[in-house]
């Protein structure tokens, strides 16, 4: 058992449960866009930055308790550390594995995640015309949407 009697590991295959290692990427994100760093984060909720570090990296599981103290100290709803969560990833719940009779697809990493993702949004939301932030916005969009359609080619 984690401290805290929370398990560190998901199936019991020494392996990080996928659903545990999106949360703490979640909790991660979040942090991020906040600017906090994982030493602050830790003092708000009465950890040590390494626990932090655990956490968001899924090798310790979050508790109930701790899960509702972390959505008040970066201020979202428990929920918001589920959303997002591919359909593989919850499939590979120990509850909602039993009786498959294949394997979940395997975890990509979430590119909200990325430190790029982070940086970009950081950036953006420092942007503080809200017309030029619009056109930026849209022209990103349109980008993505090019890129796309030169895939299909």
């Amino acid at each position: 058992m984690g401290r805290g009697g929370e398990a560190p590991h998901g199936r019991g295959t020494g392996n990080p449960n996928p659903v545990d290692i999106h949360v703490g990427a979640r909790v991660r994100l979040r942090r991020t866009l906040l600017g906090m760093s994982q030493e602050k984060l830790g003092e708000a909720i009465g950890l040590t930055f390494q626990q932090v570090q655990k956490y968001e990296r899924g090798a310790n599981r979050i508790g109930s308790s701790r899960l509702y103290d972390l959505s008040r100290v970066l201020d979202v709803p428990v929920s918001f550390f589920f959303d997002d969560m591919p359909a593989g990833v919850a499939s590979s719940s120990p509850a909602q594995r039993r009786g498959m009779a294949e394997e979940p697809a395997s975890y990509e990493r979430d590119p909200m995640a990325k430190r790029e993702t982070l940086e970009l949004v950081r950036a953006y939301y420092k942007i503080t015309d809200p017309q030029l932030r619009k056109r930026l916005f849209e022209m990103t969009k349109a980008l993505g949407a090019s890129s796309l359609k030169e895939e299909e080619i």
